[in-house]
């Protein structure tokens, strides 16, 4: 899975994007410092799987990851080429989820492209230019079938009328994925407001609560999540490690960080959830799509595994959490045998049986 980092220059997005993966991505104090986007693999904290690792006293523990992206920032008039829009919208289509970051700091040495802080404008501006970009390919998308739905086609007509709907919804400030379409439908047309959207403000270390309390409220009603931290704070902290890094976060009332918070929050807006499986070679945590059956979870880890699955056998984290042992669970009959239809839940350590 991969999240694109987008918003306008100067919000501090390779700032976070550092801090996130440790990297070294160029930030200044100055429009388009990034033009390649960054990419950078972050693992997925998850408590669950440290507490696995205690009890089953692996070689291994593999965390779930995902993959950001540090995206050239977009200015108005990116729909139209403005800037490095083209670059920026094209980046942009090949990410599953997008990070949409928001300046909220006051600072005069660092330019804000648009003049002063207003998280509202600037959302709108960024989300403004995303509907520009997909309105010009629905126009294009629906030139090209016209011709085939009027002669009666009757797949084109389908294809058709949902481009309809997608460019009514546009036209009224209405994103690709709140206009009522199946997702599944909608994937296929390659729509940037399609994709899931996690708000992150940038603060300082001296926040402006009214400025947080409007970014939290738009954020709310465009029915995504929100995450507020401080960039430089959040820098600061990943460069310690251990003990330096527990009490830094002790001593400021930290229970997780802000990246932290990031991590886990894009991960929901995915729509992802975790598995385990656990044993003396590796413990490790797998991504699935929240409503996936028990032979598409098993093919995630190998295809054979789906191919070949005869059953699961599996158990809450929380049961052997509390009881310590699989063999505990075994003998108070907690284990269960799950056939093909079983919808994994988060949570669920998983023990499958194949034959191929």
């Amino acid at each position: 899975m991969e999240i694109g980092i987008v918003g306008l220059p100067n919000v501090g997005k390779s700032t976070i994007f550092n801090a996130l993966t440790a990297g070294a991505a160029a930030a200044a104090n100055y429009p388009f410092t990034t033009i390649e986007p960054n990419v950078g693999v972050v693992n997925v904290p998850d408590a669950r799987l440290d507490r696995l690792a205690e009890l089953f006293k692996p070689h291994k523990t593999t965390p779930a990851s995902c993959r950001f992206v540090d995206i050239a920032g977009l200015i108005k008039g990116a729909a139209s080429g403005e800037g490095l829009g083209n670059a920026f919208l094209a980046n942009i289509r090949e990410v599953d989820a997008i990070l949409h970051m928001v300046r909220l700091f006051q600072d005069e040495d660092v330019v804000h492209a648009l003049g002063r802080v207003d998280p509202a404008r600037d959302v709108d501006v960024i989300d403004t230019e995303l509907m520009l970009a997909d309105l010009e390919s629905l126009t294009t998308q629906t030139d090209k079938l016209a011709g085939r739905a009027r002669t009666g086609d009757k797949a084109s007509q389908e294809t058709l009328a949902a481009l309809t709907t997608l460019r009514k919804g546009l036209e009224s400030g209405v994103p690709a994925r709140e206009t009522g379409l199946a997702p599944d439908e909608i994937k296929k047309f390659f729509l940037l407001t399609s994709k899931p959207v996690l708000y992150v403000g940038n603060t300082d270390e001296h926040p402006d609560q009214a400025v947080i309390d409007t970014f939290r409220t738009l954020a709310a009603a465009r029915g995504a999540e929100s995450v507020v931290l401080c960039g430089k704070l959040e820098s600061d902290l990943a460069e310690l490690s251990g003990r330096d890094r527990a009490l830094f976060m002790a001593d400021l009332g930290m229970t997780h960080s802000g990246l932290e918070q990031v991590i886990v929050a894009a991960y929901r807006t995915l729509g992802f959830c975790s598995y385990f499986t656990g044993g003396p070679k590796e413990v490790r945590a797998w991504t699935i799509p929240v409503g996936t059956k028990a032979p598409r979870a098993a093919g995630v880890i190998h295809s054979d595994f789906e191919k070949g699955f005869i059953k699961a056998d599996v158990y809450r984290f929380d049961d052997l959490d509390r009881h310590l042992s699989e063999q505990a669970l075994r003998e108070q009959g907690i284990i269960r045998s799950e056939g093909k239809d079983y919808v994994m839940r988060d949570g669920d350590v998983c023990h499958f049986k194949f034959n191929v």
